[in-house]
């Protein structure tokens, strides 16, 4: 049905959202055993996935090339109107040429598909028109054609590249899908977004370095100690014993000798560290997720705590560490 608009811009927009939606449902039933043929050829590709059109169609087919990047598949956009000047080039026997073009007869596009056919590339194409020159040349044709376009002119390509987009996005799944790919090889493609920081990022990435942080040895006194809290923010001095951890005297640990009236600080202060330290505190290997650290410092109640390799005292965490690194 055409879009009419009465004045009503709420009506207007509500009808274009349905008529798009109702396209994609369509399409929905015109998949064919060509999809199927489609996926098996992308997923055992020995080459790469070249994604290619022009104009709305072109900005469809970039977004689907990434898409199938980002999901395991390797592949890149090509300009259909480029091609034929050079970027031919990219193109090799052993990819899968993925063309969309609504009407099927873009001029750029049946020259980029009858040049690769030369070179015996697999071709796929997603067209409005199974009739159409580039439907006609392919060796899987996916059939994307709408009744109308969401558009009051009805002009607009609006209905047309959302069913090119959920037909790429369908291929892309079901290859996905087919391939085995999960959510840690996702994660893989993705190493600054929240699930690569989850399934990559590990304490040793996040913690500061043993060097920039404060750490005495077990035999030092309280007096030379305290002088240390006072480098970087750490809020703590770390005791080792030849670089293996003692204990940890915090900010808190001083505090709580300061207010304790009974406590005769003068006489003290001249002492062992480890008369005070908190002994045998907590440590987190570096190698472990920075998101398992997170757990452990929710479950714990902790603010900070020890990074080791092995014996060996490497550095310190704190919970700001995983708040600036965006670690969730």
């Amino acid at each position: 049905m055409a879009i009419r608009f009465n004045g009503d811009v709420l009506k207007l927009g509500a009808d274009v959202l349905t008529a798009e939606a109702n396209s994609v449902l369509d399409c929905a039933n015109l998949l064919d055993q060509n999809f199927v043929c489609a996926v098996d050829s992308i997923l055992h590709c020995s080459g790469r996935l070249v994604v290619s059109g022009v104009g709305k169609s072109g900005h469809v087919a970039r977004k689907t090339a990434a898409t199938f990047a980002s999901t395991g598949t390797p592949a890149f956009f090509v300009h259909a109107g480029e091609a034929g000047h050079g970027d031919l080039g990219m193109l090799t026997a052993n990819d899968v040429l993925l063309a969309v073009t609504n009407s099927g007869e873009t001029e750029e596009v049946i020259n980029f598909v009858t040049f690769a056919k030369r070179f015996g590339v697999k071709i796929i194409s997603i067209t409005g028109k199974p009739e159409s020159k580039v439907a006609k040349q392919s060796d899987w044709h996916l059939n994307a054609s709408v009744a109308t376009e969401a558009c009051p002119l009805g002009i607009a390509p609006t209905s047309s590249t959302t069913v090119q987009l959920a037909l790429g996005d369908a291929l892309a799944m079901a290859v996905l899908a087919k391939r085995g790919f999960s959510t840690e090889d996702f994660a893989r493609t993705h190493p600054l977004g929240s699930l690569g920081r989850r399934y990559f990022l590990k304490v040793k990435d996040v913690m500061e370095s043993i060097d920039n942080i404060p750490h005495k040895e077990y035999t030092e006194t309280l007096r030379n100690v305290i002088p240390a809290m006072a480098i970087g923010r750490a809020g703590a001095v770390v005791i080792l014993d030849r670089g293996t951890l003692k204990g940890i005297f915090t900010d808190s640990d001083l505090r709580r000798l300061v207010a304790d009236v009974n406590s005769n600080l003068e006489l003290k202060i001249g002492q062992p560290i480890e008369n005070f330290m908190t002994k045998s505190p907590l440590s987190i290997d570096q190698n472990t997720l920075a998101s398992e650290a997170l757990t452990i410092f929710e479950e714990k109640r902790i603010s900070r705590i020890v990074c080791t390799d092995g014996k060996q005292v490497v550095g310190l965490l704190a919970w700001h560490d995983l708040l600036e690194h965006k670690v969730n």
